[in-house]
């Protein structure tokens, strides 16, 4: 062990050292104090806080209700029985069935007696990209709105989102996404992040101009858009993210809508949320592969925003954890390690003091439409502690997929409720 002494005394004396200590501070704090501040730009000029939604233009356009669904027996009669309530004068509902084995087809077979409901039923699982560009020619509506298949959305969605569309040059808007089930810690913290850091973050990038991605379980798009980009892509494990770059970068705008609200169910254990996140970072690696084109073309500058601040979080999640493991090596070996200490220092309080300032306003913005969100701000403590580890990890575990074509096949998915859940 104590040869291992002067070779951790030589990296931490090297100037690389150094400048990733510097960057591992600095990062949230700069990016808080940015989020915070263009977030409150966004709320007084586009949030306007009146119940009442705005106006639909007259006629008021038709919308498909597009659920894409394998093996969600548990959960879609949930899903079916709210979106059959949305208080909207035209829209249909369709669910796309992705080879399912279970008993998803009886149950919209169930809901499709009154008319509202219909099924577009595939035979084979070839992923969910594959299944909602199968289901987006028999649509009848302009708009889509999709939804994934456990999520329960508000009455007065449509009426928030719908209206977007009036300008010619919107293609997508993204919802708000609230957590249904907070029994448990890690759900709860979940909680925490989707409004203090999925939320804010939204804002803030409608405010830089672009957005990184709409959000997979609720998102309304012009359908005459899909077309014009192609529609999904089924090699890409995030397909939502994808196709947001792709219609941005074909100069379509796309948009935050915090009042359109839908609840969903996240993952309630450890191992099925880090699946998720892998698959969540996995994909935002291919997209940065796929798009890098982004980075230094002129005519996207736009979009230049999201890409750097894309691979500048990736770059600190690698100092997280390279930081980490070499100070976790010092203290084992018992050699402490230059400018860390186990009790937070001035930078260590900064940070902290910057992240709990920022998950505290994402609260305030959001408790108007989850009134029960501030009872959970204790968690918030632990947000750094526990969720940047797990974030920094798979994000790591991803880089390789950065330097990797993806395959050239569909990725086919499993529903997470058949061993619950997300």
């Amino acid at each position: 062990m104590n040869a291992l002494i002067p070779i951790l005394e030589a990296i931490q004396h090297t100037s690389l050292y150094w400048a990733m200590m510097v960057f591992f501070a600095a990062y949230p704090i700069v990016t808080g104090v940015v989020w915070m501040t263009t977030s409150l730009f966004f709320r007084g000029r586009w949030e306007q806080q009146d119940e009442s939604p705005p106006r639909l233009p007259e006629p008021a356009p038709r919308v498909s209700v597009l659920i894409p669904a394998h093996n969600e027996e548990a959960v879609l009669d949930a899903t079916l029985a709210a979106a059959a309530r949305i208080d909207y004068p035209d829209y249909e509902i369709v669910v796309v069935d992705d080879g399912s084995r279970d008993r998803t087809v009886e149950i919209v077979a169930r809901h499709a007696a009154g008319g509202r409901v219909r099924v577009v039923r595939k035979r084979q699982n070839e992923g969910k990209a594959l299944a909602l560009n199968d289901a987006l020619p028999l649509l009848n509506g302009e708009i889509v709105l999709i939804i994934d298949a456990d999520a329960e959305v508000e009455p007065d969605i449509l009426r928030h989102l719908v209206p977007h569309f009036s300008s010619a040059r919107v293609a997508a808007v993204t919802g708000n996404p609230r957590v249904k089930n907070v029994d448990t810690f890690l759900a709860r913290l979940q909680l925490i992040e989707f409004t203090s850091i999925v939320s804010l973050l939204r804002r803030s990038q409608r405010i830089w101009g672009r957005i990184v991605t709409v959000s997979g379980v609720v998102a309304a798009f012009r359908k005459s858009a899909l077309i014009d980009a192609g529609g999904f892509s089924p090699d890409m494990p995030t397909e939502d993210i994808e196709l947001t770059w792709r219609l941005q970068k074909r100069f379509w705008d796309v948009r935050y809508e915090p009042r359109a609200l839908v609840w969903m169910t996240v993952p309630e254990t450890l191992r099925a949320h880090f699946r998720q996140r892998m698959r969540w970072a996995r994909g935002l690696m291919q997209v940065l592969r796929r798009h890098r084109d982004v980075a230094f073309t002129w005519k996207l500058r736009r979009m230049w925003p999201i890409f750097w601040e894309s691979v500048l979080s990736t770059l600190w999640a690698v100092c997280f954890v390279a930081l980490t493991t070499l100070w976790l090596i010092s203290y084992a070996v018992g050699y402490p390690p230059v400018g860390a200490h186990p009790i937070p220092n001035f930078w260590g309080m900064s940070i902290a003091t910057v992240c709990l300032l920022q998950l505290l306003l994402g609260t305030r913005m959001d408790r108007a439409y989850d009134p029960g969100t501030p009872r959970y701000f204790v968690y918030a403590v632990y947000y750094p502690i526990v969720y940047w580890m797990i974030l920094s990890l798979t994000t790591v575990i991803a880089l390789p997929s950065l330097f990797r074509k993806p395959a050239r096949r569909a990725i086919t998915w499993t529903s997470l409720h058949t061993v619950k859940s997300s």
